[in-house]
């Protein structure tokens, strides 16, 4: 049994996935993944997780969806979500806080923000 907290995350970038799984668990979290979500759901029927880490453009579920698909379940309506996208616009950010975003990345981002952001995240009275 592992006491490191555990981040899905979401893209349908399998570099993506690699990049953001291999700097997560150098920062000591265990990472599971999902190519989109759809995948994510079902990944979350198997194992909880501490946070999502989510792509906001992906089919046939994006990031949207998933995020409030995510805040109707009892069991994760108040686990962290966060997106990290190459949109940096208003009004993907408004969409993506209306569905229930804890917080947005714009792509490309450094290791360290990555890992400060999930960190605050995931520890709120450290940050």
């Amino acid at each position: 049994m592992t006491n490191k907290k555990t981040i899905l995350v979401v893209d349908d970038s399998a570099v993506m996935r690699h990049l953001n799984s291999a700097v997560l668990e150098e920062g000591g979290y265990q990472v599971l993944l999902a190519g989109d979500g759809k995948a994510a759901l079902e990944q979350l029927g198997k194992e909880p997780v501490d946070l999502v880490l989510t792509d906001w453009t992906m089919i046939p579920m994006d990031g949207c969806e998933l995020t409030r698909q995510l805040r109707a379940r009892p069991d994760s309506a108040d686990l962290p979500i966060l997106v990290l996208s190459t949109l940096s616009n208003d009004a993907s950010k408004a969409d993506a806080r209306k569905a229930g975003a804890t917080g947005w990345l714009c792509k490309p981002i450094e290791p360290e923000t990555l890992l400060a952001v999930v960190g605050s995240l995931m520890n709120p009275a450290r940050a």
